[in-house]
């Protein structure tokens, strides 16, 4: 049930990265072509482009963390057996969510602060730019805390306990050259 619920949220969350990538490539081309050729701007492009491009990498950082796609070595946990594959996880899990933690405390410390503060040209709350390491911590927890109730139930497979993924095990499929 809650695999199913991560799973509709980062496809909301893919959704969202690409529709603000979309508008950062859209602003920060038309504002180049604006300010070369017609000698003007668009006067928020920095500052939404900037917010825009912060929320991507924390939203990206949930989507990688679904996906098992950050970077890491399997070198000794590869070779431990499946008890010593399990405890490394567990032990992993726990710093992440304490890494959490800490990170969930200073975004909202720095959502309070900046709460009442305004942006310079776009005028809305400073909080909403902090508010992405809120929404990233207490994502990635939520993933990681289904992850070992997963692994409690013994629901998580053997490649999941290794926690990364090999780039030989998904190999990119390259256009074929034209001779």
């Amino acid at each position: 049930m809650l695999r199913n619920i991560i799973d509709g949220y980062c496809k909301v969350l893919h959704v969202l990265m690409v529709i603000a990538l979309a508008i950062m490539v859209i602003l920060v081309f038309g504002n180049v072509v604006l300010r070369y050729i017609f000698n003007s701007g668009i006067t928020v492009s920095d500052e939404l482009s900037r917010w825009l491009f912060v929320w991507v990498t924390f939203l990206g950082a949930v989507a990688a963390m679904r996906d098992g796609a950050h970077l890491g070595t399997d070198m000794l946990v590869s070779r431990l057996g499946k008890t010593g594959q399990k405890i490394c996880l567990v032990l992993g899990h726990a710093l992440m969510l304490y890494c959490c933690w800490l990170l969930l405390q200073g975004s909202l410390q720095q959502v309070k602060v900046n709460l009442g503060a305004t942006s310079p040209t776009l005028g809305v709350s400073m909080g909403i730019f902090y508010a992405s390491g809120v929404v990233c911590a207490t994502s990635i927890a939520v993933i990681l805390i289904d992850n070992l109730w997963r692994l409690l139930k013994g629901d998580l497979s053997e490649t999941e306990l290794i926690g990364i993924r090999e780039s030989e095990e998904e190999p990119i499929d390259l256009p074929v050259p034209l001779k």
